[in-house]
This record gives structure tokens, C-alpha cells and sequence, in this order.
């Protein structure tokens, strides 16, 4: 099992004792982050609606067709696709979007749009609406509508990013059986929109330049940390990100504390080399630390160099001050490096709750991506 590396400087500060390791240079190799998304690379393997407004009536586009317009993507087309080689009771977990795009309709009025999708993109779904019929029926029509097409199960839970459709996505999900999850977590979800922005939105005859989003993401002042949350001690640590993979894979096995990520699907290549910059927490009751932090979702880490403290993001709108440290330029210097390391990883990162920081093993182990918002 490999070591989480830092040094053994110790600085003691009224809420937390903490290890403040200097984070070593990080090697040469940059992430590549790609989109495997609806390209004119994979979309003859796309069964695709068009239309020629919101009222119009779908009509379905041949793979014949496809391949003739690859090169001339309709962006007012809507997308209804299931992955063929794809279980469909394996589908239980959708990731969720409903909101107006940077679009006008022939009434001068926002286009709003409704995009799904799995985890793995096995399941892609949008469709535009106008904005006179945004409310929890027309959602709650449109999820049974989309398993009716795709004949696949209604799932167990739905993911959202957006804490102003709360009430709409909670309502409709409710009246299913289905559990909402508000979570920015939905990193298929977050990419595959900005890549819509740039292929879709912006070729829409009705895009605004400029237009900003209606529903902005929600950045509240950072809140004290639940008891039930608090460490001992931490440190700032780093991995080789092979080590990542295999410590997040271990502690899901071992203790069923931990979430990872499957990169190859969202994207993103990092060779294994790259040290990905981490958190490690050391706690005497490392178990129940990592069971509350599993009933979580979690989504990032930030080092706060102005306010001196850690931020712990969790849920759509809710930030904890997870840690503080006495500034000094020597803490600043090393929060920064820490920052900059999670950049030049693509935004991946990691918590790790241990019994001791020395630990050669994690109770608990999240693999987190800081992804900026989407544009829309």
C-alpha cells in the first residue's frame, strides 16, 4: 500500500494540530481533458430527435442521415440515446439539469432545456422547452417520458446541481419514488454541458452572446464545521495518481468508506505519475469520521491563503470551514503550493481520514475533481 508523503512539521493552532508538508514539484506530464461526448467523432452512434422549434414535432434522423450531416450538427436538435450495449437495470442513477440556456425562441423569450445523463454517458438525453411550462409536471412527464422511450427502469435516484430547482426537481422525483440528490457532484453532468456550450449553444440561431446564466451556482460564506465532522489532526499530502486509483479502490473494499472516479469516462488522462495533491485527516475514531463523511456528497477541498483556513464543500450550497492555520509565510507558501498542484492536476484531488497520519493505510478515501461552473 503506498504512503501518503509529507514531512513531520507539526504547527499547533486552537482548533487542529496539523502536519504542513511542502508539496515536492510536480511532474512534467499535464492532464489532457477531453469530452467523449456527442462529437462528429462517435455520432453515428447517436438516435436523435429533430425539430424545428419546441412546438414542432420530433422527427426521427436515420443513421443514414448521420453520416451524410456529420459535419452539419443541428444545433436545435434534441438527443435520445441509449447506449446498446448497456443494461438497462444497471441505469439507476441519473444526473440531472433543467434550465434556461443562453437561447431565444421565435417569442423572444429564454429557451429552457432538460439534459440527462448516467455517470458513464451510457444515457444522454436533452430537450428544450419553453419557459411557460417550467414546473414539476412537465419535469415529472419528461422523466417518465424518457424511461417510456428508452424502455429502462425509473431510476433510484436523481442527482442536481442547482439549488434553485430544488423544490420543482424534489417535487417531481417525490411523486416517482425517487430519491433527489442535490449534489455538484454530477461531473459528467458539469462537463457535458460546457461542451454543449461551445458545439450546441453557441451555433443555436437563437444564442445571446453574453448572456449570463439565470440560475448562477450558489458560492455561500462558509459555515462552522458539525462536531460529528472534526478531526484531530491534518496534513497536506500527496500521491502518484496510480497510487490514487489504488488507494480509493482499497478503501472502498476494506471499510466501504470512500468514493473514486472513473477518469477514462469523464475525460480525463493524467499519467500515473502525476503527484495528485491530497488531504489527509487523522482522527482516534477514524471509522465513524469516515461513515459520517460517507452519508455526505462531498465535492471539494479549497485552501482559503486569505482567511488562513480549509473549505470543505458538500451538497449544492453548503461550505464548512474545515480547518484553520495560523497565517505566516511559510503556511501561505505551502497552502498555495497546495492550490497550485490541484490545478495543475485538472482540479483532482483527494481527502483521506486515517487513524494516524503515518498510517500506511485510509479508513476512508474520496477522490474529488474541483471543476470550475458550467457556463450556462
Amino acid at each position: 500500500m503506498a504512503t501518503l508523503s509529507f514531512n513531520s512539521t507539526r504547527i499547533k493552532t486552537p482548533s487542529f494540530n496539523y502536519t504542513n508538508p511542502i508539496l515536492t514539484k510536480l511532474t512534467s506530464s499535464k492532464p489532457i481533458i477531453k469530452f467523449p461526448f456527442f462529437t462528429s467523432s462517435n455520432k453515428k452512434h447517436f438516435l436523435k430527435f429533430q425539430t424545428c422549434s419546441v412546438s414542432d414535432t420530433s422527427v426521427t434522423t436515420t443513421q443514414k442521415e448521420f453520416e451524410e450531416e456529420e459535419d452539419k450538427e443541428d444545433p436545435t436538435a434534441e438527443t435520445c440515446y441509449l447506449d446498446p450495449e448497456t443494461d438497462p437495470d444497471n441505469l439507476l442513477s441519473w444526473e440531472l439539469d433543467f434550465c434556461s440556456r443562453p437561447i431565444l425562441d421565435i417569442r423572444g423569450k429564454k429557451l429552457w432545456e432538460l439534459v440527462v445523463c448516467d455517470k458513464s454517458l451510457s444515457l444522454q438525453y436533452t430537450k428544450y422547452f419553453p419557459n411557460n411550462v417550467i414546473n414539476s409536471i412537465t419535469l415529472k412527464d419528461s422523466i417518465v417520458a424518457i424511461c417510456d422511450e428508452l424502455d429502462i427502469p425509473v431510476p433510484r435516484n436523481i442527482r442536481f446541481f442547482r439549488s434553485q430547482m430544488q423544490t420543482i426537481i424534489t417535487k417531481a422525483c417525490k411523486e416517482l419514488g425517487i430519491r433527489a440528490l442535490p449534489s455538484k457532484r454530477c461531473l459528467s453532468l458539469l462537463l457535458w454541458l460546457e461542451e454543449r456550450y461551445e458545439t450546441v449553444y453557441t451555433k443555436h440561431p437563437g444564442f445571446q452572446k453574453g448572456s449570463k446564466p439565470l440560475l448562477p451556482l450558489d458560492n455561500p460564506f462558509p459555515t462552522k464545521l458539525p462536531e460529528d465532522l472534526f478531526g484531530e489532526r491534518w496534513a497536506f499530502v500527496q500521491l502518484p495518481y496510480s497510487a490514487v486509483r489504488e488507494e480509493a479502490s482499497a478503501s472502498e473494499e476494506r471499510f466501504g468508506y470512500g468514493s473514486g472516479l472513473d477518469l477514462d469516462l469523464l475525460g480525463i488522462e493524467i499519467d500515473d505519475k502525476t503527484l495528485i495533491p491530497g488531504l489527509a485527516v487523522a482522527s482516534s475514531r477514524a471509522k465513524i469520521l469516515s461513515a459520517f463523511m460517507n452519508g455526505l456528497e462531498l465535492c471539494a477541498i479549497e485552501a482559503d491563503t486569505a482567511r488562513g483556513n480549509l473549505t470543505l464543500s458538500v451538497g449544492i450550497s453548503t461550505r464548512y470551514v474545515y480547518a484553520t492555520y495560523k497565517k505566516s509565510p511559510t503556511t501561505t507558501k505551502e497552502a498555495d503550493a497546495w492550490e497550485a498542484a490541484k490545478k495543475a492536476s485538472g482540479g483532482l484531488h483527494f481527502l483521506a481520514i486515517q487513524d494516524e497520519l503515518d498510517s500506511e493505510n485510509c479508513v476512508g478515501f474520496w477522490l474529488l475533481l474541483d471543476l470550475p461552473p458550467p457556463p450556462v
